[in-house]
């Protein structure tokens, strides 16, 4: 395991006994991680767009001091719950601009409504990812990481310390699972 890996979890166990000290250990330690997502996300926005990666992760950084209390895991809990944060924050931030850009997931686009901007998909998205994160919850973290933050498969198995091929496993599944929701809820439409 390597030395950031241990040393993270570590932290993350004192940081949860009240170490202040750890407190800041962690988050000097995990922040270039977090501003270089920040950073790769907001190259796939629009050049318009008001919010900045260094505002995305403040807002991480502020939701994660307030889970202090979480029974952090490891590492990849940590940032699988970094992830959500921000896909959360970004589902919000899309909310309030009309011409939101999302990473496509290949075909599900085609069963939303004619004219159905892109945020009502990251919306979609957004509330299957609820439900699949009660039956599959290392699915749900991986397409949060695919994607909300456009990680490549290589950094989304590095992220999760899982070998590439089961990343890539997981991630065809999590599509699947999500494509057949989306599936049945055009069908219920147009049955309607």
């Amino acid at each position: 395991m390597p030395a950031e890996t241990g040393d993270i979890t570590r932290l993350l166990n004192e940081w949860r006994s009240g170490s202040r000290d750890a407190e800041n250990q962690l988050f000097e330690l995990v922040m270039p991680n977090l501003h270089r997502l920040a950073n790769y996300l907001m190259r796939t926005e629009r050049t318009d767009i008001s919010l900045q990666p260094t505002e995305l992760v403040n807002q991480v950084y502020l939701r994660l001091v307030n889970a202090k209390n979480r029974d952090w895991r490891n590492r990849q809990h940590f940032f699988a719950i970094a992830a959500r944060i921000m896909r959360r924050y970004l589902i919000d931030h899309a909310r309030g601009r009309p011409k939101a850009d999302f990473i496509p997931l290949g075909g599900i686009e085609d069963l939303l409504p004619a004219g159905s901007p892109k945020t009502e998909l990251a919306l979609t998205v957004d509330q299957l990812l609820d439900e699949l994160a009660k039956v599959e919850p290392a699915w749900c973290q991986v397409v949060e990481v695919k994607y909300f933050l456009g990680l490549t498969d290589e950094e989304a198995a590095e992220a999760f310390g899982l070998k590439l091929r089961t990343m890539q496993r997981m991630w065809r599944e999590a599509r699947r699972w999500l494509f057949e929701r989306v599936e049945a809820r055009h069908a219920n439409r147009t049955s309607e």
